[in-house]
């Protein structure tokens, strides 16, 4: 083929390419859709081009003795990550990121108020998820009063920290640092086990089940610094969580059957629901006072009396605390080896990728038997 016919090939290929381009950034600029990934990839972006490798930052003789020893935690609990618990760690937190802002990112959840069904956002590669953060803080709280507005229970927190399951090198954020050793050494395992396991579509499962490792994992990590004393303060938050995970679950039964025994999508039926879950949560929160609190360790009465009871809440806390007392079942059936319980886990959640708890009960069942 001579230069000038391959020439007459590639222009009207580029002149495609060109378009295609200019129609791809248009529907990011014109959709909401578009926007908000065009936001969270300007704000990542800004993430990534600021990181400082963490060893450069601790020979520094400008950094401080307090950021350059949670710096080195970091690197610690990661170390044990991938040595010990055998995740997938790739360059993710050896680096360190300066942030603009105090808070790094606010999600926002919802849920319907006459029934226990969260109200969910698509996103490409993680599917359906049940939480959608914003970077846009002004926007968060506008989509949070658009959500109640519609008819939804909605719930607005901030995040320290996110993972992009290995798609990029994560750094190290100041929010993240903010938090103690215990706590800074459950997030960067956490966070790893979603680069390890990440379920399109399952955040229930993956959010649950990185509270698992994160905890676990914190906890083994202190014991093997010798370190028994915060070993022991991480095991007795996870009980506490444990606790509340039973609460939380319970509650949703006792919801989700009130919902059940009220059907039909007529207004006086919505109402019914609807008045007859508030005078659960209202029990639920008498419960919660005076029943769980007392019951709580490392998490104080002022803490759970603050806490707002509908739907989006309890969806929301759902997230994270369901299942907990399965994964420890099977961690106990194989004598606290928690590397192993890890690939068991994911193991028996790729079986079942519809049902992957019960499968996670099925396998503390099956080791229980032998």
């Amino acid at each position: 083929m001579t230069a000038n016919k391959r020439l007459r090939w590639i222009r009207p290929a580029l002149r495609l390419l060109a378009a295609f381009a200019l129609v791809v950034v248009a529907c990011l600029i014109l959709f909401p859709a578009g926007r908000y990934l065009l936001r969270a990839g300007w704000e990542e972006g800004k993430i990534l081009a600021r990181r400082q490798p963490i060893t450069v930052l601790a020979a520094d003789s400008s950094t401080t003795a307090a950021l350059r020893s949670k710096l080195a935690l970091v690197l610690a609990a990661r170390a044990f990550a991938h040595d010990s618990l055998g995740l997938e760690t790739g360059m993710s937190f050896t680096t360190f990121s300066a942030l603009d802002r105090d808070t790094l990112v606010l999600v926002l959840s919802g849920a319907y108020r006459d029934k226990l069904e969260a109200y969910t956002w698509w996103f490409p590669i993680v599917g359906r998820v049940p939480y959608k953060g914003y970077f846009d803080f002004d926007e968060a709280h506008r989509q949070e009063r658009a959500l109640t507005a519609r008819g939804f229970d909605a719930r607005l927190g901030g995040a320290s920290a996110f993972s992009t399951l290995g798609w990029f090198n994560d750094p190290v954020l100041p929010t993240t640092l903010r938090g103690d050793s215990l706590t800074l050494s459950n997030t960067v395992i956490h966070e790893l086990t979603h680069n390890t396991y990440y379920a399109p579509g399952g955040a229930v499962f993956n959010e649950s089940f990185a509270n698992f490792v994160g905890a676990r994992g914190a906890e083994r990590f202190f014991r093997a610094r010798g370190q028994a004393r915060a070993a022991a303060e991480v095991a007795a938050h996870w009980n506490d969580e444990k606790v509340l995970g039973r609460f939380w679950a319970e509650l949703y039964d006792r919801v989700d059957s009130a919902f059940k025994a009220h059907p039909g999508d007529e207004p006086v039926h919505v109402a019914e629901r609807i008045a007859v879950r508030d005078s659960l949560y209202a029990e639920a929160r008498l419960q919660l006072l005076h029943e769980i609190g007392p019951q709580l360790r490392t998490i104080s009465l002022r803490a759970i009396e603050r806490v707002r009871l509908d739907n989006a809440i309890l969806m929301s806390r759902r997230v994270y605390l369901t299942g907990l007392d399965a994964f420890d079942a099977v961690l106990a059936r194989n004598g606290g080896n928690l590397r192993r319980t890890i690939q068991e886990i994911i193991g028996a959640a790729k079986s079942n990728k519809a049902k992957p708890f019960d499968a996670v009960r099925n396998l503390a069942s099956v080791l229980q038997t032998k």
